[in-house]
């Protein structure tokens, strides 16, 4: 019945889980009882990246077939047990209780929400909630039809050849979506100097490669080109978190990948992965996205 709520305990908290049979995913058949599967499973590879950053649910309570509606602060309805950061936002000064999914309890909380895909900024919060400046660098490559990941992963080689070249050491995984993403674990001392150094960078490969990449989010000249998002970086931003499901009709999911993988890709199918696929992946590869040492974020050229 879908009704029906299950009392179970996980690390000691205890949880109630609701609707467990409610079909979140129709063309796959994928239940809520397998988005909360999946969560625990992969929660080991997924929560040294979600630690310590503000997550922005966004929920599908009635399934990826219908709307769903981003959440940031959790004050009125989550347990006390669960860690809440509370930060200004800058747009309108109310105070957000954006919750901390720090341990799996929490994850499996934020799952029977039918919290599908969790969205993290590029920092971390420190005593008393203070922002953090930022200590990951991001590009997200967004294909405007008819381009698809194929010709973002022309792009993301182009610009892995870059960035090493100013020693930073790149990491790529899908969207889950349509795209791609490539991220550099950095140390910077102003939060707007990777925004700074992205745009930077965007613009000069736009310049180079005309017939490729755009570094502008003007659709009029997007179709059949990479935009390289370099606006990800502004510390308001977000971006879905690695292993998060995403509300599509399938539960694919925003894997890491490697760079012989993002280099052989030929057909869309080639980067689409689902949970099952993930959790395969997850016991063969390990943490694809277990970020290095940090390096300084080279100055703008």
């Amino acid at each position: 019945m879908t009704g029906q709520r299950v009392m179970v305990e996980v690390e000691g908290r205890r949880l109630g889980l609701t609707n467990l049979e409610k079909v979140l995913y129709p063309k796959a058949g994928f239940t809520k009882r397998d988005v909360i599967d999946y969560y625990a499973k992969i929660a080991p590879l997924m929560l040294p990246h979600l630690r310590k950053r503000p997550t922005t649910f966004r929920r599908y309570p009635e399934g990826v077939a219908a709307e769903p509606f981003f959440e940031k602060d959790v004050a009125r309805h989550a347990p006390d047990w669960v860690r809440v950061a509370r930060i200004v936002s800058r747009r309108d000064d109310e105070i957000n209780a954006y919750p901390l999914i720090d341990d799996l309890p929490t994850l499996v909380w934020a799952a029977n929400l039918a919290a599908l895909e969790l969205h993290v900024p590029q920092w971390m919060v420190g005593p008393k909630d203070a922002k953090r400046n930022p200590d990951l660098l991001v590009f997200d490559l967004d294909p405007g039809a008819p381009a698809t990941i194929v010709e973002c992963c022309r792009v993301a080689c182009l610009l892995r050849e870059r960035l090493t070249a100013d020693g930073l050491d790149v990491y790529a995984k899908t969207s889950g979506s349509k795209g791609l993403q490539l991220y550099c674990a950095i140390r910077t001392r102003r939060p707007e100097a990777t925004s700074e150094y992205a745009k930077a960078l965007a613009e000069e490969l736009a310049a180079e490669h005309r017939d490729l990449i755009v570094a502008v989010m003007a659709k009029a000249i997007r179709p059949g080109k990479v935009f390289i998002d370099w606006s990800q970086n502004n510390p308001a931003k977000t971006t879905v978190a690695p292993y998060s499901l995403r509300g599509r009709e399938q539960p694919t999911v925003s894997t890491p990948v490697t760079w012989d993988e993002v280099e052989a890709c030929r057909r869309v199918a080639d980067l689409t992965f689902t949970s099952d696929d993930v959790l395969d992946r997850a016991e063969e590869y390990g943490d694809l996205f277990a970020l290095g040492n940090r390096a300084a974020l080279p100055r703008v050229r």
